[in-house]
């Protein structure tokens, strides 16, 4: 399966963070032959949790399903910027590779307020590509938008 194919992935799990009142983002975890061994999307206002994001939740089931807290050949697949929480889960599981959408300008901490994956004051580095999803943005964008029309 091509890279596209997985944000297209991520992107579906993005739009049912949304149905929840959840800010629409998705990722999906994939071992090194492939193989989807995690998925989640936002799930903060819903279950009234802060670390409740996509990206943890696809962290929390990759390990389950690895039976190893290490993700060392895996790539997620996220349709926004890791905050700097999601981030710090994403070193510590020693993630070869991040794929986001979107950059966060508020939040993110790969590439857009600081590059905390390739930091080499950490033990590990991962690598990452940002690939521009248009899709991700005018979702994001009409989330926002229907809810400042609200207030």
């Amino acid at each position: 399966m091509k890279n596209q194919n997985y944000m297209e992935m991520a992107l579906k799990l993005a739009k049912k963070a949304s149905v929840n009142g959840d800010v629409p983002v998705g990722a999906i975890i994939v071992d090194e032959n492939g193989k989807i061994i995690g998925r989640g999307f936002n799930k903060k206002e819903k279950e009234q949790d802060p670390t409740q994001h996509a990206e943890i939740i696809a962290i929390k089931k990759a390990c389950k399903k690895n039976g190893n807290w290490r993700l060392i050949n895996c790539t997620i697949y996220t349709t926004l910027e890791p905050c700097l929480m999601c981030v710090g889960a994403l070193l510590q599981t020693r993630i070869k590779h991040i794929v986001f959408a979107l950059k966060d300008i508020k939040f993110g901490c790969v590439d857009s307020l600081y590059n905390l994956t390739l930091d080499k004051r950490f033990n590990h580095r991962s690598d990452y590509t940002y690939s521009l999803n248009l899709d991700s943005k005018k979702m994001l964008q009409t989330f926002f938008g229907e809810i400042r029309s609200l207030q």
